[in-house]
């Protein structure tokens, strides 16, 4: 299945607020990227569906192994552009803005060259 840009901020999501509060509901994820309860409905159904989360009966929301790399990947993109942003004189709140933008259609190649760079400052 190939993942759009919103797919891929769920699942984000879902792994930044695991990581915080160690359990996630679809009301935290509404909460989270501000979208609306039917959007954020679908949207798990979706995921869940083609096996990038798994939905307990008590409405908890956890992410597969092909979720979780998928989050992973997401969220190192986003956490290595926004340090880079901000170290070329970005306001903080504007980079994750456009680190969230960037961390979808970048290429592999180009994202590993990019950390490399990072790690060697």
């Amino acid at each position: 299945m190939k993942l759009y840009e919103s797919s891929e901020d769920y699942l984000e999501s879902i792994l930044v607020l695991t990581n915080k509060n160690g359990s996630v509901r679809s009301i935290d994820v509404v909460n989270d990227l501000h979208f609306s309860k039917p959007s954020v409905s679908i949207a798990m159904k979706k995921l869940r569906e083609n096996g990038y989360i798994e939905i307990d009966d008590k409405g908890l929301i956890k992410l597969t192994k092909s979720g979780y790399e998928v989050a992973s990947k997401t969220y190192e993109r986003h956490l290595l552009l926004t340090k880079l942003f901000v170290s070329l004189g970005v306001d903080e709140e504007i980079a994750r803005k456009d680190a969230c933008r960037v961390e979808h259609d970048l290429s592999d190649e180009t994202f590993a060259a990019l950390k490399k760079a990072m790690e060697s400052k």
